[in-house]
């Protein structure tokens, strides 16, 4: 019995792949399963493969847990489709969608075939595995650690919980242009030496005149 050695590699993710080997009179559907044995991905899940030519563009499809549209148009099952009946090419790919609600897309593609199977060796197996499958989650886009870093990097901002005892906080806070309580009180301090001293500039100005003011 020939064995076919697929590898099977995600779209978007040029550095994982799996080296599937199976044999030819096998389904579509064990190796389905297969991809998701070595992923660790639902199984149970609407997926499809595609014959496609070198682009990778799709043609003829090959579906588990079809949608009523499809199975009225008559798609072919995984369950009923031997790989060998749609092996035209010794370098044959495949176009493989897995999991429609959440899709991840795959190229599938012959990369040898082996005349006989291994004596004891079950199949289909994987022969090559590198890189670890992404993880699908349940509520969509996981928050990056680098966003997280500058959330915190920014939250002195909303709350300033500082103690005044921590001298070196104090000085980190001044070179930012953040004033501690003491130095608030020096500034405002100057501010009212400057106005005085602006307003004893005033042309016009008679310390007799503002003494009679306080009376």
């Amino acid at each position: 019995m020939a064995i076919y050695r697929f590898r099977v590699s995600f779209e978007d993710y040029d550095d994982i792949e799996r080296d599937i080997d199976i044999k030819s009179n096998q389904t579509f559907e064990d190796l389905h399963r297969a991809i998701h044995q070595s992923t660790g991905y639902q199984v149970e899940a609407s997926s499809s493969f595609y014959v496609s030519n070198d682009q990778w563009i799709k043609n003829e499809e090959i579906a588990f847990l079809p949608n009523q549209r499809k199975v009225n148009n008559g798609v072919a099952l995984m369950g009923n489709s031997k790989l060998s009946s749609f092996i035209d090419d010794p370098h044959q790919k495949f176009y493989y969608t897995y999991n429609f609600d959440r899709p991840f897309d795959f190229h599938v593609e012959l990369v040898k075939i082996i005349l006989s199977d291994e004596p004891g060796k079950t199949y289909p197996c994987v022969a090559r595995s590198i890189g670890e499958a992404p993880k699908i989650t349940g509520s969509g886009i996981i928050p990056t650690a680098a966003a997280t870093e500058v959330s915190e990097e920014f939250d002195f901002l909303n709350e300033l919980d500082f103690q005044p005892e921590d001298t070196e906080d104090l000085e980190q806070m001044s070179d930012m242009g953040i004033n501690t309580g003491e130095e608030a009180a020096e500034e405002e301090e100057e501010e009212k030496d400057e106005f005085m001293d602006e307003f004893s500039d005033n042309e016009g100005y008679d310390a007799d005149d503002l003494q009679k003011d306080e009376y």
